[in-house]
């Protein structure tokens, strides 16, 4: 390798086309960072990172950060990127797949999601989790210094995690890059497509009452619980949407299990609550019965978990308690039999 030329990047990252996709990465470059222009490399030499997935996916991107002093060189087509099953570093294992002619622009990561100019054939590489991969960026010729080429950070070279095939009068050998001069990670990157585990979460409710049956014109009571059973945490609104013959109702949340809740509101429960696996959230509420009310006074509490998490028993989401006319005041003070 013959020399680095270090300064400070303005970089374009590109953002990642869905929520469960993670970037591997051994260089630390952001927006930010210092990171160093790397030349010195001839045909047919090649850079590579050794990079670990986070889960079992698939890998369906690569980039490489490719610079100038001023980032105004024109494009470049490269000669190849090349992915490696892990061999024993720093010679990559078996080669899964090739992107022939990358083009390459000044002063961006560019990202590569299909093997062919066309975009119609997408990259797809399966990976379990805590697999290393290897990925290779070949040089069509050699970078001119002053000219784009590839970069790397500036906090030093991992162990085990960057290699350099270099020619050595006709014969390719890999080694390890930070033996050839090289100190810093590759800005050579993956990014794999980590499925999203589903996660349920099995709300029950119960509407209680300390009373058999209603009096119009008096102070009835309800206690609405909802429960988390789990297997997982989750968000959940809660809703009780109060009958129009009971008037004024006021509520106070009790949460226990590490729940959480707001502590007192009035009129109808709509809110959003948390609830870790075994946690629940108490309403103590009062009001008044509509005088002249007769026939049942139904009350209907429901618990809905938030997105992504899934219920998987809807049926124990919402309670409902019926009451009657307490016709019965009489005998009450249990003089009566």
């Amino acid at each position: 390798m013959k020399r680095t030329l270090v300064l400070l990047c303005a970089l374009l990252f590109c953002g990642s086309a869905g929520a469960a996709e993670q970037t591997m990465q051994n260089d630390s470059i952001t927006s930010s960072s210092n990171a160093a222009i790397v030349y010195g490399f001839v045909a047919n030499e090649a850079a590579a990172s050794w990079l670990t997935s986070p889960c079992t996916g698939d890998v369906r991107a690569v980039q490489i950060f490719w610079r100038s002093p001023n980032a105004d060189q024109p494009i470049s087509i490269q000669d190849a990127i090349e992915i490696y099953r892990a061999g024993t570093f720093p010679n990559p294992g078996t080669l899964v797949t090739t992107i022939g002619g990358p083009v390459l622009t000044d002063g961006v990561f560019n990202e590569y999601r299909y093997l062919d100019e066309n975009n119609t054939i997408p990259l797809i590489v399966p990976v379990t989790q805590g697999e290393t991969i290897v990925v290779s960026f070949a040089f069509a010729e050699e970078p001119l210094v002053g000219g784009a080429s590839l970069l790397r950070d500036t906090n030093g070279n991992q162990s085990g995690k960057n290699a350099l095939l270099a020619d050595l009068g006709g014969t390719f050998v890999w080694f390890n890059s930070s033996t050839l001069g090289v100190q810093g990670d590759w800005a050579i990157r993956a990014v794999v497509d980590c499925p999203t585990a589903p996660t349920t979460a099995d709300l029950a409710v119960t509407v209680e009452s300390d009373s058999t049956g209603y009096i119009a014109g008096g102070a009835l009571s309800y206690l609405v619980t909802v429960t988390n059973n789990g297997p997982s945490a989750a968000s959940a609104s809660v809703v009780d949407i109060f009958p129009a013959a009971y008037t004024t109702p006021s509520w106070a949340c009790v949460a226990s299990g590490g729940a959480s809740c707001a502590s007192t509101g009035s009129g109808n429960i709509t809110q959003s609550v948390n609830l870790p696996v075994g946690g629940s959230v108490a309403y103590a509420v009062t009001g008044t019965v509509a005088a002249g009310t007769t026939g049942t006074l139904a009350n209907s509490a429901t618990a809905v978990v938030g997105a992504p998490t899934t219920d998987p028993q809807a049926g124990n989401n919402t309670s409902t308690l019926n009451l009657q006319p307490d016709t019965d005041r009489i005998f009450d003070d249990g003089f009566e039999q």
